[in-house]
Parts: structure tokens; sequence; C-alpha cells
């Protein structure tokens, strides 16, 4: 029916063609407001705690306060540009420039969402300030104390080193036992079966085992039973194969997964060209899904080296373990903290690197699409 045929308004105004207004913006800038003044206030009120609770702090630190509460007032900027743009939305609907309205209206909707955004954020952080400073500020005083971090970290510093020896050993070795477990499982026909089936129950064994059942057993269990060229080995040594043990089965399936995602016109082609087993394996295939599974394999790796911080017991005196040493003579946890400020150190720029790599393999498949 033509909107020129009918009488009814409700059924024109919504008929094809027929120019809307745009949304509203000013309800929405409200809530911006309110939301984004209240996690201010929020905001100021932790800080506010952590004056009291630092009875007259330093010059330098009394800056900074005053800063983070700086910061904190922040949202309220793009919730104020939210009632300009409801403004000039008016203004030109009443103009009858639609378009125009149309735009400000849009940006009008972003800025208060925006605010929201980062005024959710601003509560969060004083959420986290009010709790480092409840109860008189006890969690401060249990997790960091700088007196206990000077005296401490030299120590745990250089026992860290431990931690990376392992962590790196252990690698290289997963990156070749993971391999060879993996072309196990892949192996063709009946003769590759008995193979196949050692391989499945060596992922599926060292998958279900913590790692620290595996640590322990290696480290005491081989000693123990006196293996030869095992018994020999420092604890070191032997905290390596355990990990090894353990992060070979996660690899291995990661290098599955990487060789079975290439098509199998590869592996036709390269037999068609005289290729055999090994070598189309070994030439084609393989460096292929090596780089479809970097991402995954370097997640794995992030794994094992947090791991390195079980390696304790089985005796290691590691970067944990020192810094429970040093916990127990001052009563006070701040040398822990220190374990876990180095791992984080070296652990966010690997992650960072696998989002890129992600990203970049991302980016890649959708040209290839």
């Amino acid at each position: 029916m033509s909107p020129a045929l009918t009488s009814d308004p409700r059924i024109a105004a919504e008929a094809p063609g027929t120019p809307t207004p745009p949304q509203r913006v000013l309800p929405t800038a409200i809530v911006a407001l309110l939301i984004a003044a209240l996690c201010a206030l929020a905001a100021v009120l932790a800080l506010w705690s952590v004056d009291r609770m630092l009875d007259g702090p330093p010059a330098a630190v009394g800056a900074a306060l005053v800063a983070v509460g700086a910061g904190a007032l922040l949202p309220l900027v793009p919730a104020v540009r939210a009632f300009g743009n409801a403004r000039s939305r008016a203004r030109l609907l009443a103009e009858g420039r639609l378009a125009a309205a149309r735009h400000e209206a849009a940006a009008g909707r972003e800025h208060a969402h925006t605010a929201m955004g980062y005024a959710v954020a601003v509560l969060i952080l004083a959420m986290l300030i009010s709790l480092t400073t409840a109860n008189d500020g006890a969690i401060t005083t249990t997790f960091l104390r700088w007196q206990f971090l000077q005296s401490s970290f030299l120590d745990v510093l250089g026992a860290f080193w431990v931690n990376v020896k392992v962590a790196v050993g252990a690698q290289v070795l997963v990156l070749v036992v993971g391999l060879l477990v993996a072309v196990m499982r892949l192996l063709p026909g009946r003769a590759g079966r008995p193979l196949r089936w050692m391989a499945i129950g060596y992922v599926d064994t060292f998958r279900a085992i913590p790692s620290i059942i595996v640590l322990y057993l290696v480290g005491f269990g081989l000693k123990l039973a006196e293996v030869p060229l095992v018994e020999d080995l420092s604890p070191i040594w032997l905290a390596i194969i355990a990990l090894t043990l353990t992060y070979s089965a996660y690899v291995a399936e990661v290098y599955r997964a990487g060789i079975e995602s290439i098509h199998p016109s590869q592996w036709a082609a390269s037999r068609s060209l005289g290729l055999s087993y090994g070598m189309t394996l070994r030439t084609v295939i393989v460096p292929q899904a090596v780089r479809r599974i970097v991402p995954p394999l370097l997640n794995d790796f992030i794994g094992l080296q947090k791991d390195t911080a079980l390696i304790g017991v089985m005796g290691v005196v590691d970067a944990f373990a020192r810094s429970r040493l040093a916990a127990s003579n001052v009563f006070n946890l701040t040398p822990v903290i220190v374990v876990a400020v180095l791992f984080v150190l070296i652990t966010i720029p690997q992650a960072r690197y696998v989002d890129r790599l992600l990203a970049k393999q991302q980016r890649r498949t959708g040209r290839a699409a």
C-alpha cells in the first residue's frame, strides 16, 4: 500500500523511504555522566584512604596520588562532550539537516559509551586500591615491603637463572621429543600400529599426570632405582628430563595438529614426485606445519616456563625455593612477590609476541582466502 493512499499516520511514518529522526543522545549522556561521576568519587575516596594510611606521604608519593586522582576525572570529559553532541543534534534537527544530526547523534553515543567504559575501569582500579588499603594496609605490608624487597632481590634474581636454564634446556628437548612422538602417532599402515599405540599411551599418560608428581618421581625415583646414565645426573638435569617428559606430550599434539592441517594434496603431490614418506615429512609437510604451530607452541613453552617454579620439590634451589627461605626469615611474603614479578617480566613479552604472530597469521590467511 502506498503511503499516499493510507490514512494511518503510523503506517506512513514506518513506510519505506520515510526519513526518521536520529536516536536521542541526552538520556545516554546523563547516564554516562552519573556513572563517571560516581566512579571518580570512588577513586578519590580510595586515594584519600591511601593518603590517610601513609600518614603524610613524601612529596613524590603525594604528587603521584594527585596525578592518579586527576586521571580518575578524565571519564567526565567524554560525558560532557556527549551533552554537546546532544545539543548539536537538536539544533541540526530543527534546521532540517538530518544527515548532520545523525552524525552528531552517533558521535554523542560514542562519547557516552567511552565515558562509561573508562569509568568502569576507574571503578575497578578504585576497588583494587581499597583492597590494598583494607585493614590498615595489611595486604600492602604483607606483600610489598620495600626493605624486604631490597634485601632479597639479588639472591632471588641469582636463583632465577636456574629456572631460566631449566626452561631453555627443557624447551630444546621438548621440540625434538615432541616431534618424534607426533611422527610415531602418524605412522601409516599395520607396520606402524604398535608405535602409534605407544605414542598414544605416552601422550595420554603424561598429559594426565600433574607436573609436580612427574618431577617428584623423576627427582627421587631414578636416584633410588640407580638407573644407569641417570643416577649421576645433577638435580637440574633431572628437572629438565621431568619437564621434557610432561611437555613433550602436549607439544606432540600441537605438532600432530599442525601436520594434519596440511592439505592432503601436498602429500599426494610429494609422493607422485617419487618422495618417500620420510622425505615428504621432512621436506614438505613438517616445514609447513611448523609455521602454523608457532603460536600454540609458544603458549606451551610459557606454561613450561612457569612450571619451573615446581622444581624445588626435587631439592633444586631455584628462585621460588630461595624466596621461601627469605620469606621465612623475615615473616613476610615480599620475596615471593619478587619471583612473581620476574616471571611476569619474562612472560609478558612472549605473550605479546604470540599475539603478534597470531594476528600476522590471521592476516595472511585472510589474504589467501
